[in-house]
């Protein structure tokens, strides 16, 4: 497994089938934390990446608590806005884990508060309350990691 790309709360089936997909496709590792804003089955998850889904290696949580719980000791990164270093200022390794939070509002201040050392953000201009879309920012700091790695396993 090169990464362990992690959802908290994800609310788009959209994103979270096109993020499966690039899971897919990098050998990495989706771990989605509950509750989810749509159901796996949704035709929309379907559209954007369930043809690939039997073959997606996918773990479920029902906490945040329950993820902190069986990773314990783990690397994780945690991409927000409010981070202070950009997500290519950081060495990844095999195996880390990459959290993003919910398309509408992030993560909460006290799971933040838990990754403010490892944090990291995308840059984009600052006349905007708006973020890059979730699918496009797993895909930008996945590739970014697996670039560092020499893209382990990949053609």
């Amino acid at each position: 497994m090169n990464l362990n790309i992690v959802l908290y709360q994800p609310e788009i089936p959209q994103n979270t089938g096109n993020i499966g997909r690039t899971c897919v496709l990098t050998n990495s590792r989706l771990h989605l934390i509950k509750p989810l804003g749509f159901e796996i089955t949704d035709k929309h998850l379907r559209r954007s990446g369930m043809d690939y889904w039997y073959k997606l290696d996918v773990v479920y949580y029902e906490s945040f608590e329950e993820f902190l719980e069986k990773n314990r000791g783990a690397r994780i990164f945690l991409a927000t806005t409010r981070a202070k270093k950009f997500y290519n200022a950081v060495s990844y390794e095999k195996g880390d884990y990459i959290m993003f939070g919910r398309e509408s509002s992030g993560v909460p201040d006290s799971v933040r508060e838990i990754f403010k050392e490892s944090s990291i953000k995308l840059p984009m201009i600052e006349s905007t309350d708006r973020s890059l879309n979730l699918s496009n920012s797993v895909a930008i700091i996945a590739y970014e990691a697996l670039r560092q790695m020499g893209f382990p396993g990949m053609k």
